[in-house]
């Protein structure tokens, strides 16, 4: 077996220790009114960052390009609690249109 699948296996025995240790933390600490609301900000903290890492950087730089003006358009339309799909719609149609612009 090559160095490389004893890493995959590695990182697999990891992840599933990983998962055990969870499921043994106690009741009384999951249900911790620090920890449910710890636990329900970990998605908007990690969208907020997908968000950032896709929308202003190309690589390892960080670019202003047409996906800035599809994030204005969609949070705009967000705001104003336009259903998703047409948001979504919108937002890639103006990025496209800035981009065949030349920006």
């Amino acid at each position: 077996m090559s160095e490389l699948w004893w890493g995959v296996l590695m990182v697999a025995i990891g992840c599933y220790g990983l998962k055990l240790l969870g499921l043994s933390v106690p009741e009384r600490v999951l249900e911790h009114p620090l920890t449910v609301r710890a636990a329900a900000f970990i998605p908007v903290g990690l969208l907020a960052a997908l968000v950032v890492v896709q929308g202003f950087t190309d690589g390892s730089r960080v670019v202003v390009d047409a996906r800035l003006a599809g994030l204005v358009v969609a949070a705009f339309l967000l705001w104003r609690k336009v259903p998703f799909l047409p948001m979504l719609i919108a937002a890639a149609a103006t990025a496209a249109l800035v981009r065949a612009l030349g920006g």
